[in-house]
């Protein structure tokens, strides 16, 4: 990430003037040097496909994710979704459950979720990497500042957006949401340690009605298999 970096398609505009603040050169410093001493997931050409697979201009939806999964072959620069392939993460497999009770969709075998990016669910982690096995490895190291950047970029759309944000983490981003223009969702984490309060919580259709409701195409939620 070199001063001629740019961000994927039109996201570039949007934050552009991201790549003159000091955090950002501080930023890539310490992800360059830790992939000098370290393995860090994602590889560099995945870190920005959140932006890369959901251009800015057609976000309807902001799924708000932590940190990169930090074992081998799984993260690829969306929240919540790995490689095709890898085993689904105990999570996803607790939103699909969610997923089927809440829609009927069918359990996909697999945990690659490119299918709702395509159609603009902008899949974001605050952090974008992480040391391998070493969870929030990368937190506080100016991530979230260019996350929230991201956040507030959607914010500032005149479409209506639906923010989905699952667990404790992400719903203190809530604050960087204009709840007169967007929708909120909000609830538990699908990870094990609340399952409990996820489960039920319809969040798949509760996004769909809020879209709908501001006259936006709903997401096809169902996961198509690999082909």
């Amino acid at each position: 990430m070199t001063a001629s970096f740019r961000f994927p398609g039109d996201w570039h505009e949007v934050l552009s003037g991201e790549l003159s603040k000091p955090y950002w050169k501080q930023l890539t410093s310490f992800v360059a040097a830790e992939r000098k001493q370290h393995e860090v997931f994602p590889p560099e050409e995945d870190v920005f496909n959140a932006l890369a697979y959901t251009p800015y201009g057609k976000v309807k939806v902001l799924l708000l994710g932590q940190d990169p999964y930090h074992d081998n072959d799984q993260a690829h620069g969306l929240c919540f979704s790995v490689r095709p392939g890898i085993k689904v993460p105990p999570s996803l497999r607790n939103a699909y459950k969610e997923l089927e009770d809440d829609l009927g969709c069918t359990i996909p075998d697999h945990g690659y979720l490119e299918h709702w990016a395509r159609q603009g669910v902008l899949m974001l982690n605050a952090v974008l990497t992480v040391r391998a096995h070493e969870p929030n490895s990368h937190k506080n190291k100016g991530w979230e500042k260019l996350t929230d950047a991201v956040i507030k970029a959607v914010d500032a759309k005149e479409e209506p957006v639906v923010f989905l944000l699952w667990g404790g983490y992400a719903r203190k981003k809530a604050k960087l949401v204009d709840t007169s223009r967007h929708a909120l969702v909000e609830g538990a984490h699908p990870s094990p340690l609340s399952v409990k309060k996820f489960m039920g919580s319809r969040p798949f259709s509760q996004v769909n009605a809020a879209l709908e409701a501001a006259g936006r195409e709903p997401v096809d939620w169902q996961i198509p298999p690999l082909s």
